[in-house]
């Protein structure tokens, strides 16, 4: 019972950093990754659960499109 206790305490805080990490990114940082994606709000939705398995990949991507060798 506690393997599967911590088993879903995990899966809940990888989701909640994920919806974080997603929320921040569609606000912030998604028309510095794809400048086609301004006023595409129907896009932002469709893309959102796939930002929040995959926020880990999100936030490398977001750190080197704002990092000192970003290409605007």
């Amino acid at each position: 019972m506690q393997i599967a206790y911590f088993l879903v305490r995990t899966a809940a805080g990888y989701a909640g950093v994920g919806i974080a990490v997603a929320a921040a990114f569609l606000a912030y940082g998604i028309e510095r990754l794809d400048p086609a994606a301004r006023r595409a709000y129907g896009f932002r939705a469709l893309i959102f659960p796939g930002l929040v398995l995959l926020w880990p990949v999100v936030l490398v991507r977001w750190a080197r499109a704002a990092g000192p060798f970003a290409h605007n």
